[in-house]
């Protein structure tokens, strides 16, 4: 069941009772994503967090050239929202889209702020996701401009094993910032090496 997913990532954290896993699923909304479809588009005001029960959904930035850049994924099991937008309510700069078709559970920002006066440890797990968030994205910045392109890959096969062999490459291009026809040679050679 999609909700015992959410159930099992939140338990990671926090230990909630029956009483304040009923308040949450009270507060969530299902919503499925047609592959290529938005969740949300850049200027849109995000209102919710989404939590993915199965497909996988992108978060990426268009730059003035229209060359898109990935910033991140989200498999089943995991987060994704444009913080900036959420947190400040003004028009986001991301656009989240389905690579596939997507489950979601959708929790706005105005229940979000209803878990935290109802069941104050909710606080307590949105914390841990945020600090999270901003760690991997400050160590994406080092990386980017420290490592070279193949370091970057390995550190994208790490962090989404279950996507290497599942996402277009030129989706794994854009994230770590090589253009597709530089990534196919590289991994090429990578292959050739091993």
């Amino acid at each position: 069941m999609p909700v015992d997913l959410l159930l099992n990532n939140i338990s990671r954290y926090i230990h909630l009772n029956e009483e304040e896993k009923n308040t949450l699923i009270s507060y969530l909304h299902p919503k499925s994503v047609k592959r290529k479809e938005f969740l949300l588009r850049e200027g849109e005001i995000c209102k919710y967090s989404a939590f993915v029960t199965s497909g996988c959904l992108r978060g990426y930035t268009v730059d003035k050239n229209g060359i898109e850049h990935v910033l991140s994924f989200a498999p089943a099991d995991w987060w994704m929202a444009d913080l900036y937008s959420l947190f400040s309510q003004k028009p986001g700069i991301l656009n989240i889209e389905a690579l596939e078709d997507t489950e979601t559970i959708l929790l706005s920002r105005i229940n979000q702020e209803k878990l935290f006066t109802e069941a104050p440890k909710f606080e307590r797990f949105f914390r841990i996701l945020t600090e999270k968030s901003l760690v991997a994205t400050q160590q994406r910045v080092v990386d980017i401009m420290g490592l070279s392109a193949e370091e970057r890959y390995s550190i994208f096969c790490k962090r989404y094993p279950t996507l290497i062999d599942h996402l277009p490459l030129k989706q794994i291009a854009s994230y770590i910032g090589v253009t597709p026809e530089f990534f196919s040679r590289m991994r090429a050679g990578m292959l050739r090496r091993s």
